[in-house]
């Protein structure tokens, strides 16, 4: 088994169902649910004129490899209605492959560790709840460093 960090969020409609869904359907397909993170609301980051943002970290344990992951989170994402119009747009579910492991994949439509984590707020601290001593493969830093030096200026909430 192999051990992932998953980001899970959206802005369109019942956002709070919509991730209660995709947990479900990530538990179901993907791997066992091990540890979930509280769940925050959050502005919109690169495009940021838009609703507001529910997001949640979730630790599973997969027999997946990295490729066959992704293509089952897409799958996932595509049966609740996710459209991919516009880049950082509004979007009913968004799961992220935030790290696999210790492992570092470079391939043209899967990056892990994701790209930008040490730039998002949101996802820093969602993680921070579940895995705060969690050591960036190549950063390496603990998600606790990386969220004391984000410079991210958007505010993070818990959410209700």
């Amino acid at each position: 088994m192999n051990s992932v960090y998953l980001l899970i969020g959206g802005n369109m409609g019942d956002r709070f169902n919509y991730l209660r869904q995709a947990k479900d359907a990530i538990g179901k397909n993907a791997g066992k649910i091990l540890e979930t993170s509280a769940i925050y609301e959050t502005e919109a980051w690169g495009l940021t004129n838009q609703d507001k943002f529910l997001n949640q970290a979730l630790k599973i344990d997969t027999q997946l490899n990295p490729k066959d992951l992704l293509h089952c989170l897409l799958q996932i994402e595509e049966s609740l209605g996710r459209k991919r119009d516009v880049k950082y747009g509004p979007r009913i579910i968004d799961i992220d492959i935030l790290f696999y492991g210790n492992e570092i994949v470079s391939a043209p439509h899967l990056k892990i560790p994701h790209p930008e984590i040490q730039n998002r707020r949101f996802a820093l601290q969602c993680l921070q709840d579940i895995a705060p001593t969690f050591c960036h493969p190549s950063l390496h830093k603990t998600i606790k460093q990386l969220l004391a030096e984000c410079a991210d200026p958007l505010v993070v909430n818990k959410f209700n």
